[in-house]
């Protein structure tokens, strides 16, 4: 096998569409229903869940021996289970997703930081939806500023924890831990404290050409 092969990357390919219609709109997402052009001159009808995109922190306390990561219990309803997770959440319309990032750790957790770096980019299910999700590494926390907003709905219940990387890691191997942000960024995490180091991380300012428009 040959050593001088070009790294893998995903490639613009998009294929023709012949006709697309809108099938459902939601208040956060709308199902497109697009006739995309196959291979062999056939077309095909393809479902499209329409996303805003969003944001996942991932917040490391590396101050001691054993790192640990913020972890939120929240109740999801399309899986009806309490999933543990990281703070996250949807981009809001012309939101920078720095912006989102440190908005969303400041009303789930009540947390400002100060370092901030891309962790991972990410479709979270491509086959299905065009969801976008950039996962932040966001150290040196401390309480934000001002009260802290006041929860509602599923966020009114949730569950704050520090937990080692190590558990985490543990939990996703062993099946006990099922949010995708988690079992991306924290297997992400341990590769890179254990091989790079955070310095070969990117800037949280790095561009992210996969955001959905």
């Amino acid at each position: 096998m040959s050593s001088s092969a070009a790294p893998l990357a995903d490639t613009d390919d998009a294929w023709k569409v012949f006709d697309s219609a809108t099938a459902f709109t939601g208040g956060v997402v709308s199902m497109r229903v697009d006739e995309v052009a196959m291979p062999g001159s056939l077309v095909a009808k393809r479902d499209v869940l329409v996303h805003p995109g969003s944001v996942g922190i991932l917040v490391l306390d590396d101050s001691e021996d054993t790192p640990k990561i913020l972890m939120l219990r929240q109740y999801r309803h399309p899986v009806q289970r309490r999933l543990w997770e990281f703070p996250a959440g949807l981009l809001d319309e012309n939101e920078s997703a720095l912006t989102a990032a440190k908005r969303e750790l400041e009303e789930e957790a009540h947390l400002q930081a100060r370092d901030w770096r891309v962790l991972l980019d990410a479709y979270t299910s491509p086959g299905i939806s065009d969801e976008a999700v950039r996962i932040y590494l966001a150290r040196g926390v401390r309480p934000a500023d001002g009260e802290r907003r006041a929860a509602v709905h599923e966020e009114a219940d949730m569950e704050l924890r520090w937990v080692a990387l190590s558990d985490v890691v543990t939990g996703v191997l062993g099946g006990r831990l099922h949010n995708p942000l988690v079992v991306m960024g924290s297997l992400a995490l341990q590769n890179v404290l254990t091989a790079g180091g955070l310095d070969s991380l990117r800037p949280a300012t790095a561009p992210w050409r996969d955001r959905p428009a």
